[in-house]
């Protein structure tokens, strides 16, 4: 019926029809038993299908996570390294300078990172004022020999007339006398001149022994002046690594064990302790100790008051080690995966096991604790894993013993 002829009828035939719908619709349901009831059985019964495949599912087998290998760690010969740093240094330092005083500089001929050898000329001071007083000097000395000759003529005469008493004892006395004077005349100029050669040698600044030269504060045209450096040597070329070791393990060093430092090109150069410290260091609680260094290791870029890392040799022992690639860093702290177990269809479940770990050397990486020797671990891949999962095994595990 149209909307607007239902608005015109009155209430009772509204009523009556109202009343006439309801009957229907409840005549409906009692000819339709269980119409309304029939779609939930198929909702349940599809549900209980799917919980009934995932049950199968799992029944089943879960997906391998990764496909992975297995190995067992190592045991092998391992040097016991001590770490230390420190910084290198040169053995000895000479420090050249001269003795005269307030003459100018008039050549210089070596630079910084010169080698020189022993005896080799640095630089020259002017001598023109040493050479004369040097020229004074000899003719001093020449005039003090011809009064030592005639005062050694007039003392051989008064010995030959003094027993003949032809003169008195006070002119023999004084011809003796005189003889004296002139010999101690001439001593004292032969070593004024002495002094004056020696003050013309030292106008020539000479290297003390062979090295480099590590620093140069001469210039030309400057004033010498007494014990003013004027160079630094570093005696032989050779160089020292100065390293820093605690005290509690200060004692394990002994003079003659070997030393491998690592240069900032990651070069090994290898050293000889030569002296352990006596004392340490109230301050940092660590004792110096001191590395020979090969003279061609500046070849290899250590230099003097460079920063390096280095490690001793203490001795060898057998140890049980991984590859890098089964050992993973989580949190600060070192893990493996064990395998629990292989099934015939080469499937596993891994768990993840902390480690405690030690040196490296080379890929190899040193297990102390957390696995026993035996154990099968997976040897790469290791990051992409979490506890519990199964991984599809590639390879039996095999245990490989090797001395290094």
């Amino acid at each position: 019926m149209p909307f607007f002829s239902y608005v015109f009828l009155s209430p009772l035939e509204r009523w009556v029809r109202m009343a006439a719908v309801t009957l229907g619709a409840a005549a409906i349901s009692l000819i339709i038993p269980g119409c309304t009831d029939r779609a939930t059985p198929q909702a349940g019964t599809a549900d209980a299908q799917q919980s009934a495949a995932d049950t199968a599912s799992q029944e089943a087998g879960a997906k391998p996570a990764l496909t992975v290998a297995a190995i067992t760690p190592q045991t092998s010969e391992w040097p016991r390294m001590l770490m230390a740093n420190g910084n290198v240094a040169a053995w000895q330092e000479a420090v050249i300078s001269t003795e005269v005083s307030n003459l100018r500089l008039t050549d210089v001929k070596v630079n910084v990172g010169d080698k020189v050898r022993k005896g080799q000329v640095l630089a020259r001071i002017a001598s023109d004022t040493v050479e004369a007083e040097v020229s004074q000097a000899k003719a001093s000395v020449a005039e003090a020999e011809a009064m030592l000759s005639e005062a050694r003529a007039n003392g051989d005469r008064a010995r030959q007339y003094q027993k003949t008493g032809f003169l008195s004892a006070q002119q023999i006395n004084q011809y003796l006398t005189a003889e004296k004077t002139a010999v101690a005349r001439l001593n004292a100029a032969r070593a004024r001149l002495q002094s004056e050669q020696l003050r013309l040698a030292q106008t020539i600044v000479r290297a003390p022994d062979d090295g480099v030269i590590s620093a140069r504060t001469a210039t030309i045209g400057s004033l010498a002046q007494p014990g003013q450096e004027l160079f630094r040597l570093i005696r032989g070329s050779r160089l020292e690594w100065r390293a820093e070791v605690s005290a509690a393990d200060l004692g394990k060093l002994k003079p003659g064990m070997a030393a491998t430092l690592t240069t900032p090109e990651g070069e090994r150069v290898q050293g000889r302790v030569r002296m352990v410290a006596p004392t340490v260091d109230p301050q940092t609680l660590n004792g110096l100790v001191y590395v020979d260094l090969p003279v061609a290791v500046t070849e290899k870029g250590l230099r003097a008051g460079m920063f390096a890392r280095g490690e001793f040799e203490l001795g060898r022992a057998r140890a049980m080690s991984l590859p890098q690639s089964a050992v993973v860093l989580r949190e600060g702290f070192s893990y493996v995966f064990l395998l629990d177990g292989v099934a015939k269809d080469a499937q596993a479940r891994v768990s993840q096991v902390k480690v405690v770990v030690g040196q490296r050397q080379g890929d190899q990486i040193e297990i102390l604790r957390g696995i026993q020797p035996g154990s099968r671990v997976v040897a790469a891949g290791a990051g992409f894993l979490a506890d519990g999962d199964v991984v599809r095994v590639l390879a039996a595990p095999t245990a490989v013993s090797q001395n290094q």
